[in-house]
């Protein structure tokens, strides 16, 4: 009966945060589906969501305008906002959740440098390819090229990180941190050998930006995208018990270095395909983790899908601030989320820092 009597706060307070969970779980959808109609309306044209809408209801065709800026234009914009904001969200939960770091982003391990390097290489080199292989790629050489320099550099750091079948963690980390490094100095050769205009299109890819985003793009992404986060939810286990040390997860049952395998693939899946069709966007990764962690604990089986909806829903208000600030230029996407995360991982650094009395 003591026992009993005993465990039943702790059950009470389970309870409660996984109320408490569904209930973020549930807000945050409806935000990111506020969030979404009003990033269809914003933009420097006068083209009008509510005018489609009811034109669509009533079986009269769109215009010209709507059918151009909304279907061509602010549609696929919405969808890749949402496909790289949850994409790097995610991957920042993983990330964390592996090397038991909550510092750790999808930059660790060097995808991001190697799909950037790969992107650079295109802009610098393209032109001298073949005509007949530039007329098969189009225009998807630069996200193809960022891809491919993603998963080579994951590629690269198992071959260091990974001896007799089993993958060090702590190799893997400082590995990552060396190949950030080493792609870095050969993305400053890159950016030497540079001319003008492409050092204009170098600054603004590596800034980020959602301007370029197509349905051709959209439906290259998403499937890579999608499958990654899929198959993170299948990992909420093996993260809870990797939280308390590999030795205490592999007693449990957890097939430890499958689930690093599994993580870390599934990272460069989804961050290879979000920094090749958008640049390099930052503190998503960082910041939405912590954030959710605050309001409704470290337990990833909610944490992976919270994290999702809050990223991409950050990332279309970051998309939104970029084209209307300026306007009607447009603000590199990487700016607005520096700007805010940067203020917010301060916030979150200093509340660690006095709960833990230092």
């Amino acid at each position: 009966m003591t026992l009993a009597l005993d465990g039943a706060p702790a059950r009470t307070e389970i309870q409660d945060r996984r109320v408490r969970a569904r209930r973020v779980t549930l807000g945050l959808i409806a935000v990111l589906i506020v969030t979404s109609a009003i990033s269809v309306s914003v933009g420097a044209s006068q083209a009008s969501l509510i005018t489609a809408v009811s034109d669509l209801i009533q079986g009269r065709p769109l215009s010209d305008l709507n059918r151009v800026v909304l279907w061509d234009v602010r549609l696929p914009r919405l969808a890749m906002g949402v496909l790289v904001g949850a994409a790097l969200a995610v991957s920042g939960v993983v990330m964390q959740g592996l090397f038991r770091n909550p510092l750790a982003d999808p930059g660790i391990v060097g995808v991001s440098a190697g799909a950037g390097l790969g992107a650079i290489t295109a802009i610098v080199f393209g032109g001298l390819l073949p005509v007949t292989l530039l007329a098969w790629v189009g225009d998807g050489l630069i996200a193809l090229a960022a891809f491919l320099g993603g998963w080579a550099s994951v590629l690269i750091l198992y071959r260091v990180s990974t001896r007799q079948g089993q993958t060090s963690v702590a190799t893997m980390l400082l590995a990552g941190i060396a190949l950030a490094a080493l792609f870095g100095a050969v993305t400053g050769v890159m950016v030497y050998l540079a001319d003008d205009q492409q050092l204009r299109d170098l600054t603004f890819w590596g800034m980020g930006s959602l301007a370029g985003a197509t349905w051709a793009k959209v439906s290259t992404a998403a499937p890579i995208i999608l499958a990654s986060i899929i198959c993170t939810q299948f990992l909420a286990r093996a993260l809870n018990g990797l939280a308390m040390g590999e030795a205490i997860a592999h007693h449990m049952g957890i097939p430890v270095q499958r689930c690093k395998n599994i993580a870390v693939l599934t990272v460069a899946g989804a961050t290879g395909a979000a920094v090749a069709v958008s640049g390099g966007i930052g503190f998503i990764g960082i910041v939405v983790p912590h954030l959710l962690r605050l309001s409704t604990g470290p337990d990833h089986h909610r944490l992976l899908m919270n994290s999702a909806l809050l990223g991409a829903t950050l990332l279309l208000c970051a998309d939104m601030i970029s084209r209307v600030i300026v306007a009607p230029a447009e603000l590199p996407i990487g700016i607005v989320t520096a700007i805010l995360g940067a203020p917010v991982f301060f916030w979150i650094l200093l509340r660690r820092h006095g709960q833990m009395g230092m």
